[in-house]
């Protein structure tokens, strides 16, 4: 059997959830898939992002990562997406890409293939929990496989959030265990479309 393809599509303005991505890939490279790490198109104005330093330095160092397009959607089998909480809902950047997906979803393209999700909130409380199943909301109507990480490892119990990995920024980095944590549900994830894929 072809190894499985994993897509691991983000947003990330100031670096939180690119970190978080990075995590996810390595997981899913761990689980054995063959994996695309890539950033949706940053669409804030030159004059917003120049406000933050943090975010004008986090677009210079992440400009080798390419951009997401939909073959990397038609391509895999699993797909993690990754955004920071806006107001309890997704980001417009990693939206808007979601929004360009109808010639695939009308095609059956995104049906069947496993789906979970990532995300960071400056503010204990900032909407995480809403975000992920905002983006479940997406992942039903393409009629995919939604898998959380639940409680399935005990880096669970310390991470504590059964919907998606999660961080507080305003804390500072993500700390190892919520790179833990991402790893195993960027494998969690891996495993399941790998059985999938045997069983087709």
């Amino acid at each position: 059997m072809q190894p499985v393809n994993a897509a691991i599509i983000y947003y990330s303005a100031t670096g939180t959830v690119h970190t978080l991505a990075r995590a996810v890939a390595e997981g899913a490279e761990k689980a054995g898939a063959t994996v695309r790490l890539r950033k949706v198109a940053e669409l804030a104005p030159a004059e917003a992002i120049s406000t933050r330093p943090e975010w004008v330095q986090h677009l210079e160092d992440t400009a080798d990562v390419p951009e997401a397009t939909l073959d990397d959607l038609a391509w895999a089998d699993v797909v993690l997406f990754g955004t920071p909480t806006r107001f309890g809902n997704v980001s417009y950047q990693l939206k808007a890409f979601l929004d360009t997906t109808g010639p695939l979803w009308f095609q059956g393209a995104l049906a069947g293939k496993v789906y979970s999700a990532f995300t960071a909130s400056n503010t204990a409380h900032g909407g995480q929990e809403s975000t992920l199943l905002a983006l479940g909301n997406v992942f039903y109507h393409w009629g995919g496989i939604i898998v959380p990480p639940g409680y399935t490892d005990p880096i669970q119990f310390r991470s504590g959030n059964p919907y998606g990995t999660s961080h507080v920024a305003g804390d500072g980095p993500p700390t190892d265990v919520i790179l833990h944590a991402a790893r195993h549900q960027a494998q969690r994830a891996v495993d399941t479309a790998t059985a999938l894929k045997a069983s087709a």
